[in-house]
């Protein structure tokens, strides 16, 4: 199971995790016996440079999800457009292939809003299946309708269509483009690496004060992998530009 996939269950198993590292470096600072005085100075600048450069991954890994995100909604936008405009355009067909592009257009904005709101996997494959099947009966009959009547209004329909093809896969792309898993394993090995410093660095053990460090990674944790999980997260692209366009469609 991806973790990446899950920011829940991913903050939860971080909160205990750095915890624990935490625990660890209590017990070895027990084992060890305490420091010199300019030892514990030099540990606490050490530390203090560590916790710098968290914040400092933390805060670009959030930019870089937000910027995704951003790119997720712009991609939605101009597929509800791509669609709406080819809709228009299929009045530049004979009246059976018109007809017939728009059902199918119909349709495929159906497939669409389906796979922005969908969670479930198999439902997922399965709107990806239907998804690929409307746009080969879309393209063939925009190709058909094209060799019967070879004009320029015509080839706008034919360009048209490309662009709600391509819109798909601009989209598809995007959510396809995540944070790298190194990145993610970076952050996490310096989290555990620093917060093992702070149970070594402390005087004694305070349980209350140990929690801080993990839960407020954790959480900043879980809010990058939830913004990054376009499927699986809470915070999530809402196709309100394609829900907006089948309503309008339905009145036309």
């Amino acid at each position: 199971m991806n973790l990446m996939n899950h920011p829940v269950i991913f903050g939860v198993c971080s909160t205990i995790t750095l915890w624990a590292a935490a625990r660890v470096g209590i017990a070895v600072r027990k084992r060890s016996g305490p420091a010199p005085e300019g030892a514990r100075e030099d540990l606490g600048f050490v530390i203090g440079s560590i916790l710098t450069l968290l914040g400092l991954l933390i805060g670009f890994s959030f930019s870089m999800a937000i910027s995704r995100y951003d790119q997720r909604k712009n991609y939605e936008e101009e597929e509800a457009n791509a669609i709406g405009t080819e809709y228009v355009r299929a009045d530049f067909l004979l009246a059976a292939n018109a007809a017939k592009v728009r059902q199918l257009l119909l349709k495929y904005l159906e497939q669409r809003t389906i796979w922005y709101e969908t969670h479930d996997t198999k439902e997922l494959e399965a709107v990806n299946a239907e998804t690929a099947r409307l746009q080969n009966e879309m393209w063939a009959e925009v190709k058909g309708a094209a060799a019967e009547q070879p004009t320029p209004v015509v080839a706008l329909a034919v360009s048209g269509m490309n662009d709600v093809l391509n819109s798909q896969g601009y989209t598809q792309a995007a959510w396809w483009n995540r944070i790298p898993t190194i990145a993610w394993v970076l952050m996490v090995l310096i989290a555990l690496f620093c917060t093992f410093l702070i149970g070594y660095y402390a005087r004694e053990f305070n349980g209350r004060m140990f929690w801080i460090v993990p839960i407020a990674v954790s959480v900043s944790f879980m809010l990058i992998a939830d913004i990054d999980s376009p499927h699986t997260g809470l915070i999530r692209v809402v196709p309100q530009n394609l829900i907006s366009l089948a309503q309008s469609m339905q009145h036309q």
